[in-house]
Order: structure tokens, then C-alpha cells, then sequence
């Protein structure tokens, strides 16, 4: 990424900062607010309005579109550098940077795209809008009804795990219209004051309790014809899901990876405090080892887009590297805990809390069990256009 230029408030002068230096500063900001927003269940919104002043919502925007040209490499890096401050913050801004990345990448790489993407990619510059992901619940399958009316589709559905929605603005989601050539998934983008849009404070959950992931719910919502991006066939993959999959994940388990390098530093930090007679080894070189799978199986999921067109095949080795980062980061926290010994139990040492974050790491697509038939089915020459 190009590098961002600001003014030293010591001396006056310019100064440059790249994106990894300012999300490893923001990150210790954000660190001040994590248990607060954890012990309250309350949504980080001083750490969004800091996103905002910095200019990371745009930071994956190409930079001909008044963006700053980040790449999916380097919003990765962004991202498992602000979950060493706060995971609920990295992981709601993941699904906004992905939202925003997936376009970018199309306006990059897909000529018949840009007058499509490139108006939502300069607003997101312009206005620095907030983007939401419906989740998985929206994975291949698509959920939620819609129903054709004069003019557009009436859409009734309830979408939970809306990252961001205090102040969301778009929420990009979809549903599922029954169309004479079938059930047809449709996706659109749906701003969160128009009418018919409800959100739901619902949120309470585990871990990543400041992310404000509530339901937001579509009563009545008119879409017109002209705002549906993309009508295909329910059930099965689409080449946009192939971009989507191939792209988001990655920035998604950048977080988790954050969060297992964040327990290591805290078990460490705590082991190297202790009479060196009194110091477990082993088992801090077991940790380390997990992080460094961890480490290694990102890095290989971030590359993909890089490397290989969209594709069953560029799906298969993310969602391959997704299981091995999951395994490992969650491995990772778990000997950071027996590592603390009970000093980690207390909520003082920050431990238990990221331990509970990166439990969130089990639940987003593909799961393992789908993602080890996807492998298989595609090893033995199978079909898997509705393994998801």
C-alpha cells in the first residue's frame, strides 16, 4: 500500500506511516477499551470512529477510486495486527474489508465488472459508508424469502450475525426467489434505514461480544429489478462465490491468527515473569510451534488470490488452509491457558477473554467436515458444486 502521510504533532513535520504501523498503533488504543466492551457486551464504536479518522475503511478501495490500493495481503496483515489490541474489533472490521475487498478485486481483475462495482467503491472512499456481511447464513445457499412484485421483489427474512450494525450502512446480503427456472438466489445491497429494515438487538453470545453482530430483520423490503446484482441457481457454486470465498476467508482468519499470536505474547509475557526454576518449556515450545502452523497455513490462504484464478480449486486450498488455521490458532490459545496456569483464569490477565474470541473460529464457513468432503470429492474427480 501506498504509504499514508500525516503530520507529527511533536514537530509539525510530515511524517509517513504504512498500513502495518498504523494498525499495530491502533491496536494498542483499541487495547484500552477490549474488556470494557467485552464485560458490557457493548459495540466498539470509539474503535469504528478511530477506523474512520484513519482512513481504514477505505484502505482496500483501489487507489484510482480515491481508495488506498491496499491488497488482499496487506488488509490481512492489517487485520491480525488490530485483533492483538481487539478481537471484536478485528473481526466485525473483517467483514466490512471484505465486503469492500471483493469489488476492488473485481474492478482490478474483471474489465465487464467495474461500471458495477466502481460506484459502491467510490462511495465507500467518499462517504467512508460502513459495509455488513449477513455471514454464513448467507454462505452458497442463500436464505431468506423473496417474492416478485411490480417493479422489484418483496424480500421477508431474518439475518443474524450482522457485524457492524450499530453503524452499518449497507448491509450486502441475499434471498431466495422462486423463479420459473427455479429457486434463484438474488443479491442485493440493503441500506439499514430503508424501509422495511428492523435491527434486532439480539447480540449475546460467548466471545467477540463487542462486534455488535445483531439480527437485522426484512419485513416487507422492496429491491427494485435494476438493484439486484446477481440472480443464479440455489444450492450450488457460482464463479462470484468462488471470488468470494477465495478473498474473504483469508481476511476473516487473519483475525483468529491475530488472536492466537495475542495469547502466546500474554502466556510469555506471564512464563518470563516467573523464577526461572518455575518455568515450563516444553510445553511454551509446544504453543509456539501451534502458532508458527498457524502462521504458515495463513500465509498460504492469503496467497491464493494471488496465486490462482477464483476457482473449485482455489477454494479447495483456502478452505484446506481454513482448517488448519483453526485447529492451530485454537491449539495455540489452548496451551497459552495451561501455560498461565491459573493466572490466565482471571479475567485481569486479558487471557480468558481472547481464549473465548477465538472459540468464534470453529463457526465460519467452510466447517471441517464440509471442507474435508469438498477435498476428497475434488481428489477423486467428484462433483462438488453443492458441497458447501
Amino acid at each position: 500500500m501506498s504509504l499514508a502521510t500525516e503530520l507529527d504533532g511533536h514537530t509539525g513535520t510530515a511524517v509517513s506511516e504504512t498500513l502495518a504501523q498504523k494498525a499495530d498503533r491502533l491496536a494498542q488504543d483499541f487495547a484500552t477499551r477490549a474488556e470494557r466492551h467485552d464485560t458490557e457486551g457493548s459495540f466498539v464504536a470509539e474503535n469504528y470512529a478511530r477506523l474512520k479518522e484513519e482512513g481504514l475503511i477505505e484502505a482496500g478501495v483501489p487507489v484510482e477510486l480515491g481508495g488506498g490500493g491496499a491488497s488482499v495481503a496487506e488488509l490481512a496483515d492489517m487485520l491480525r495486527r488490530l485483533a492483538h489490541g481487539c478481537g471484536a474489533t478485528a473481526l466485525a472490521f473483517a467483514m466490512h474489508t471484505h465486503q469492500v475487498a471483493i469489488p476492488a478485486w473485481r474492478w482490478q481483475n474483471q474489465p465487464a465488472a467495474k461500471a458495477a462495482v466502481e460506484p459502491l467503491l467510490r462511495r465507500i472512499a467518499t462517504e467512508r459508508i460502513v459495509l455488513m456481511s449477513s455471514g454464513g447464513g448467507d454462505w452458497v445457499g442463500g436464505a431468506g424469502r423473496a417474492e416478485k412484485v411490480e417493479g422489484g421483489y418483496r424480500i421477508d427474512a431474518r439475518k443474524a450475525f450482522a457485524s457492524g450494525a450499530p453503524l452499518g450502512a449497507v448491509l450486502m446480503t441475499a434471498a431466495v426467489a422462486d423463479e420459473p427456472e427455479g429457486p434463484m438466489v438474488l443479491h442485493f445491497g440493503a441500506a439499514l434505514t430503508a424501509k422495511g429494515v428492523r435491527v434486532d438487538e439480539v447480540w449475546n453470545a460467548m466471545g467477540m461480544r463487542g462486534t455488535g453482530s445483531q439480527d437485522v430483520h426484512f419485513d416487507g423490503l422492496v429491491i427494485p429489478d435494476d438493484k439486484i446484482a446477481l440472480k443464479r441457481k440455489a444450492g450450488e457454486w457460482h464463479p462470484l462465490f468462488h471470488i468470494i470465498g477465495t478473498i474473504a476467508i483469508p481476511l476473516i482468519y487473519a483475525v483468529y491468527t491475530g488472536l492466537a499470536e495475542a495469547a502466546r505474547d500474554r502466556a510469555v509475557a506471564l512464563e518470563t515473569s516467573r523464577p526461572e526454576a518455575r518455568r515450563n518449556a516444553h510445553l511454551t515450545g509446544e504453543m509456539e510451534t501451534q502458532l508458527r502452523a498457524a502462521r504458515l497455513a495463513l500465509a498460504d490462504m492469503v496467497s491464493t488470490i494471488a496465486e490462482e484464478p477464483p476457482s473449485a480449486q482455489s477454494i479447495n486450498r483456502v478452505m484446506q488452509d481454513r482448517t488448519l488455521v483453526v485447529e492451530a490458532a485454537l491449539a495455540t490459545a489452548s496451551l497459552a491457558m495451561d501455560l498461565a496456569g491459573g493466572e490466565g483464569f482471571l479475567r485481569k490477565t486479558g487471557l480468558e477473554r481472547i481464549f473465548r474470541d477465538i472459540q468464534g473460529a470453529r463457526y465460519h464457513p467452510m466447517r471441517a467436515d464440509r471442507a474435508a468432503l469438498y477435498a476428497g470429492t475434488l481428489a477423486t474427480g467428484g462433483d462438488v458444486s453443492r458441497i458447501f
